[in-house]
């Protein structure tokens, strides 16, 4: 085996990414080198040349246009994730719920950046959905929505904060479309309202992995497996086996 192996992640793997490598090299003895970001630049950084060993994604359809191209050897789903909405607490919130918070229009709302992230694009496959079901609604968000975290030009969130707390902690926003695996994160500071999406609203996301050499071939299995699925499912993710077909 290789002594190290290089991995593209999607930013929300962070929280489940250090137990997941600590756990693969005391096993192995190998050392994961990660770097974190939007899904869709990391794609983008690998058809433009970047070699790469595994590439995690927040959706499949980056991992599988590599595959397409000859850029990976296999794509597999390994673990789920939803959307939630966080706010900033006060009394404005009484009597209110997640979809009327976002419509609200004394809140800033802010997203992910679609196409560059794939929470944004989830965002707004939601968007879509509301649309449908209460007509002005979704494109009243699709005009409000403040796309401030996931793009080529956005500020970097910093590391080991979630972006929905550091952009309203900060005032850059009243409220924030961002995944479920941060919500048991974010509930822990006082100044964060969480609210959960029903389910006939959600958009489930499936992560995928592109494993693109050989020498990758033991981290995916590592992370496949009942230990690695184990951990992904403590830091908030669904396992792999619950995963809805796209």
């Amino acid at each position: 085996m290789t002594n190290s192996i290089k991995v593209l992640a999607a930013g929300s793997l962070r929280q489940a990414w250090t137990p997941l490598c600590e756990a693969f090299q005391k096993e192995t003895g190998c050392k994961i080198l990660t770097e974190f970001g939007p899904a869709g630049l990391l794609r983008e950084r690998i058809e433009q040349g970047e070699k790469v060993d595994l590439f995690a994604s927040a959706n499949t359809a980056h991992p599988l246009a590599l595959q397409q191209q000859g850029k990976a050897l296999s794509v597999e789903k390994f673990c789920g994730n939803s959307l939630c909405v966080t706010a900033r607490k006060g009394p404005e919130l009484e009597k209110l719920n997640w979809l009327s918070v976002l419509l609200d229009p004394r809140f800033r709302l802010a997203t992910s950046t679609p196409r560059s992230d794939p929470c944004g694009d989830y965002t707004w496959q939601m968007f879509e959905l509301i649309e449908r079901r209460h007509p002005d609604a979704g494109a009243t968000l699709r005009n409000k929505a403040l796309r401030l975290v996931g793009g080529k030009t956005s500020a970097k969130v910093p590391e080991g904060k979630p972006a929905a707390e550091w952009l309203i902690c900060t005032g850059q926003a009243d409220v924030f479309i961002g995944y479920t695996s941060y919500a048991t994160l974010l509930r822990e500071n006082d100044a964060l309202e969480v609210f959960n999406i029903p389910a006939d609203y959600n958009q489930r996301a499936n992560y995928a992995l592109a494993t693109c050499t050989d020498d990758a071939k033991p981290l995916a299995a590592f992370i496949l497996s009942e230990a690695g699925q184990h951990i992904l499912q403590n830091a908030g993710f669904c396992g792999r086996n619950s995963v809805m077909r796209d």
